[in-house]
């Protein structure tokens, strides 16, 4: 049996007040729109994760919210995990190594740089960025979230909001 993990990197958010840190910083009006959208691209493919962890800053939480409701995901199941703020593979590896292998579809919420660097580590896939708002579903071809090793897995699904336009 493998594992499934779906990589969502925040949608665009608002440099708009300067007095707001970078963990506080809200979505802005473009991604605001650009995750109910992404929302209902997972919802009509049919992806539905068990587990949606989140990014604990502002502009990922809210995604996150976002997107679960369009996928019909229950809001006070979404789990914030600080480890994901910031974080480099080696934190999202080591991350991933303690998920619970009882669950096969995690979905992360997250941020660039280390999200992209994570799709490529998983799938080589080649991926430069990440764009915000961006889907990348993996299929890692291991039985336990600690077996996770480079390219054990394959981008089945790349998908983000100026794809389709």
């Amino acid at each position: 049996m493998s594992k499934e993990l779906i990589l969502v990197r925040h949608a665009k958010s608002s440099w708009d007040d300067t007095s707001l840190s970078d963990f506080e910083r809200p979505l802005n009006k473009r991604g605001l729109k650009n995750a109910p959208d992404m929302g209902k691209r997972l919802d009509d493919k049919e992806y539905s994760p068990e587990l949606i962890i989140t990014s604990p800053a502002l502009r990922a939480i809210s995604t996150a919210k976002i997107i679960a409701q369009e996928i019909n995901y229950p809001e006070k199941k979404i789990k914030e995990e600080p480890a994901i703020y910031d974080a480099s593979l080696n934190a999202l590896l080591n991350l991933l190594a303690s998920f619970d292998d009882d669950v096969s579809s995690i979905m992360m919420v997250g941020h660039n740089p280390g999200f992209t660097y994570l799709c490529d580590f998983l799938s080589n896939a080649g991926i430069d960025n990440l764009p915000t708002c961006s889907i990348s579903l993996l299929q890692l071809n291991v039985e336990k979230w600690s077996s996770i090793h480079e390219h054990c897995g394959k981008l089945i699904d790349h998908d983000y909001p100026k794809k389709h336009q």
